[in-house]
């Protein structure tokens, strides 16, 4: 699925079954865009979630732009507060696709609200500063995954391809981010960590002037 709902019990289902189920109140939907990502964490869903073939998140291939549009334009917007890019990729692995995406979506729908769910790592994808690129408004949340306290701890969790740098990488991201984002959340989740190590994640985030949120571990 390229344009996909999430059900309350943490299924995902196509735009159709959210409006059978939900015929009205609002709702986000969220775009899934890639497979690739620069992490192989070990509480992701990507090896471990099994779904049928029809609800799958795994993209036999990456649509293109004009694919995502059309599929945004049978989008029922009245029901729809706020667009998430998250999939079983890493979306900033398109980063160039999804801006376009996201001006056009400011553009024809400037009251919902959007969100990027991302590593932090575009920085060292593409060997250069990246948080710019949310420059002019067309972002209103970026949901960083933080995971850890340390760099250490991060690496073991993460098996970032980029090594232990990805850590400091990906803070100095978030904190360029507070430039053009309106809100920038670092995420931990709780049963992943234990409560001590979630209490260092918070302290590490107001030192740096950031919001931690700690998100449920969402099990298959």
């Amino acid at each position: 699925m390229i344009v996909y709902a999430v059900d309350t019990g943490g299924e995902y289902i196509d735009l159709a079954e959210s409006q059978r189920r939900y015929p009205s109140g609002q709702r986000s939907i969220y775009l899934n865009i890639t497979n690739r990502c620069p992490c192989a964490c070990t509480f992701c869903l990507r090896g471990m979630k099994r779904m049928a073939a029809e609800t799958s998140l795994w993209l036999k291939r990456e649509p293109k732009v004009s694919e995502v549009l059309e599929e945004l334009e049978a989008v029922p917007w009245p029901l729809i507060n706020e667009v998430v890019f998250c999939g079983f990729g890493e979306p900033t692995m398109r980063l160039s696709d999804m801006v376009t995406i996201l001006h056009r979506l400011r553009q024809e729908h400037p009251a919902v609200k959007t969100r990027v769910n991302t590593t932090g790592l575009s920085d060292l994808i593409y060997q250069r500063d990246t948080a710019a690129d949310f420059a002019g408004g067309i972002l209103d949340t970026i949901s960083i995954s933080l995971n850890a306290s340390n760099a250490a701890r991060y690496l073991e969790l993460t098996r970032s391809q980029f090594g232990e740098r990805s850590y400091e990488a990906m803070l100095a991201f978030a904190q360029r981010c507070k430039a053009y984002v309106p809100d920038v959340v670092m995420t931990v989740v709780d049963q992943v960590e234990n409560p001590a190590e979630i209490t260092a994640c918070r302290e590490l985030c107001e030192a740096r002037g950031l919001r931690l949120r700690v998100r449920a571990y969402e099990a298959n």
